[in-house]
């Protein structure tokens, strides 16, 4: 039944004349917008449940069905938006908070898309990435303010100085903290696989590591959030390295929610909490209030893991991020993770997402320029996320100084994920961000992991050529080097912030 005021968001459409009754469409959508009325032998459609995922209209057979944008226009306001009038109604007939999924869909600027990539010309001639060999190897951990070499005794040197564990990537692309619960168990194995196959690395989120991954955790960062979900010594010594969760892009400030419906039998035992029960993480770590409480953590975890793993510490990205991020370093963090405002997540109250929290672009820039400045960008890596879609987002962002990125909601659209954006019900039609076992099985493993691969072998191709075309054989050599950047469009105040120059502004 429809609420008063509350209109749907969608409207489904069915072309009667190329419907054949086949009902693929009832049986595939968990929101029960199709129906079957045996009296009569049509099919109807409840536009007021549907989310937009379009899995009735992608597997229809005949193409007959259609899904639109609800044609309901209110009075033009710049101040009172459509948006805004409905979020009105809908905590007025509900009471509740609004709860959304994936990150911050605010038309706030989007800084990749104003800034601009260098090109070799002439006296810097540009490299052919077909003929000539391109580095992409990426090292994330500590390294030594200086190297130490010594002669072999049958001739040539060793490296005398000691290093400290690092993971060795061979794109500078990871994907990010997806904790199973939130997405399936077939999902969390994809990216696992993945990972493995491409050279790189996943991480488990705060939802533990379930044994079916196990085989792959060479390849997976494990995770240490406020609620310790899954952790112990085992946990922490299978990963391949640990990161201590402080915050996230798509909700700092504040902690997690796994809905007690979510939390079935294999939920329970990774995660080490009572079947059906909600999985609540307080948004501090009640052991951390300090810097020298952050150094305490990672200490024992160093030295739980026997000095063999490196510790990252993550944290949203917001106003004083370049000073919470030397901190972090200081307190021996061997790589700081930096997520911003377009962060996705499984779920988070709208208000949150979208006002809080800043755009990843502004805070590399920030981190990186404040290492530098105290002379520590050596002591830990910079790992960024939040809302990167593309080879262009992650060579740009290696350009204002990051060591590597983090993907996620991109790597859920390459296994087939339309950002309906309601993760938080658990009724992902595509097998995703659900545990309901009838829709899991709609995501195969194998197929996922294809197009993981697939996608992540594309980008190498692309942020080669685009390296070459800048005449760089390394992304070594790009890192943090903003040269190769320049603003389109931007405010002084923007430029500065970013540490770049205008477009048209030579050397």
């Amino acid at each position: 039944m429809r609420k008063w005021l509350t209109q749907p968001d969608f409207i489904v459409e069915r072309d009667v004349a190329r419907c054949i009754g086949c009902r693929v469409c009832v049986r595939q959508c968990a929101n029960a917008v199709h129906s079957y009325d045996d009296e009569d032998g049509t099919i109807l459609s409840e536009s007021d449940a549907c989310v937009g995922c379009h899995r009735c209209a992608t597997l229809c057979p005949t193409g007959a069905i259609a899904v639109k944008r609800a044609p309901l226009e209110f009075r033009d306001n710049a101040n009172w938006t459509a948006r805004a009038i409905r979020n009105v109604y809908k905590q007025a007939e509900g009471g509740g908070v609004l709860l959304a999924a994936m990150g911050n869909d605010q038309p706030f600027p989007i800084y990749w898309d104003r800034m601009l990539l260098n090109a070799a010309q002439v006296t810097n001639p540009s490299i052919d990435p077909l003929r000539e060999p391109m580095e992409l190897t990426t090292h994330l951990g500590r390294t030594p303010d200086r190297v130490e070499i010594e002669p072999r005794p049958g001739g040539g040197v060793r490296l005398k100085t000691r290093l400290g564990p690092q993971l060795k990537l061979d794109i500078p692309v990871m994907f990010s903290a997806m904790s199973y619960g939130s997405i399936s168990l077939n999902a969390s194995i994809a990216l696992a696989r993945a990972a493995r196959a491409a050279g790189t690395y996943a991480n488990t989120g705060e939802g533990g590591l379930h044994r079916s991954i196990h085989p792959y955790a060479d390849n997976m960062i494990v995770q240490v959030a406020s609620g310790r979900f899954g952790v112990d010594a085992d946990y922490l010594n299978r990963g391949a390295a640990v990161e201590i969760k402080i915050g996230q892009g798509a909700k700092p400030g504040i902690g997690g929610h796994l809905p007690g419906e979510k939390v079935d039998a294999e939920v329970s035992l990774t995660r080490m909490i009572p079947e059906g029960t909600d999985a609540l993480s307080p948004a501090p770590h009640h052991d951390i209030y300090s810097i020298e409480d952050l150094k305490q953590l990672v200490f024992a975890i160093k030295e739980s893991t026997r000095y063999e793993k490196p510790v990252f510490v993550k944290i949203a990205a917001v106003h004083n991020v370049a000073a919470i991020a030397s901190g972090c370093v200081h307190a021996g963090a061997d790589g700081v993770v930096i997520d911003g405002f377009r962060g996705g997540t499984g779920a988070a109250p709208q208000a949150i997402r979208d006002h809080v929290g800043i755009p990843i672009e502004l805070a590399l820039a920030a981190v990186d320029t404040r290492l530098r400045e105290e002379g520590i960008r050596n002591h830990a890596s910079i790992i960024v996320a939040g809302g990167f879609r593309s080879s262009a987002d992650i060579v740009k962002a290696v350009a204002i100084g990051a060591d590597a990125v983090y993907v996620a909601t991109a790597a859920l659209v390459a296994m087939g994920c339309h950002l309906c954006q309601k993760c938080h019900t658990g009724r992902c039609n595509w097998g995703i961000a659900t545990q309901d076992p009838v829709l899991t099985k709609r995501l195969n493993p194998d197929v996922a992991i294809r197009r993981l691969t697939n996608l992540l072998r594309g980008w190498s191709h692309e942020i080669k050529e685009m390296l070459g075309g800048m005449g760089i054989n390394a992304i070594e050599s790009l890192r943090g080097n903003r040269e190769h950047l320049r603003g389109l469009g931007l405010t002084s105040g923007e430029l500065q912030a970013l540490g770049i120059k205008h477009a048209g502004v030579g050397a």
